[in-house]
């Protein structure tokens, strides 16, 4: 009697199993089916690669953060000239040149890692 349980809900599982399969596969269709009506002759045919949307924007935010650090680089450097002497403002113009230094390398290593994670998924 357990042997045919146990066969009964094996057999059973396996089915699910398969309903499941084909089911997700029909979802996927049905859901490529409306990707498609609905692009445009102007949307991008790629999320990711070369000219792929995800590519795009992300070297786009990541030149922005790294202009911004470029900028704040500056800033600190303008205010450290005109400190004058005063230990408050040396003070805050070497943390602002830090924190430009530092967010520029972060800038930097996030743009390489990016690359390089979408040149492996295309691939």
């Amino acid at each position: 009697m357990k042997n045919i349980a146990k066969t009964a809900s094996q057999i059973f599982t396996g089915a699910a199993a398969y309903c499941t399969l084909f089911a997700g596969k029909v979802m996927a269709l049905s859901v490529r089916d409306g990707v498609e009506a609905a692009k445009t002759d102007d949307m991008p045919s790629e999320l990711i690669g070369p000219s792929g949307v995800f590519t795009t924007v992300t070297n786009t935010i990541l030149y922005i953060v790294g202009a911004l650090a470029v900028i704040m680089l500056i800033v600190g450097g303008l205010k450290y000239a005109l400190s004058a002497g005063d230990a408050k403002k040396v003070t805050d113009a070497k943390n602002t040149i830090l924190y430009a230094l530092i967010g520029l390398v972060i800038a930097i290593l996030a743009y390489a890692i990016v690359n390089f994670v979408l040149n492996i998924v295309t691939k």
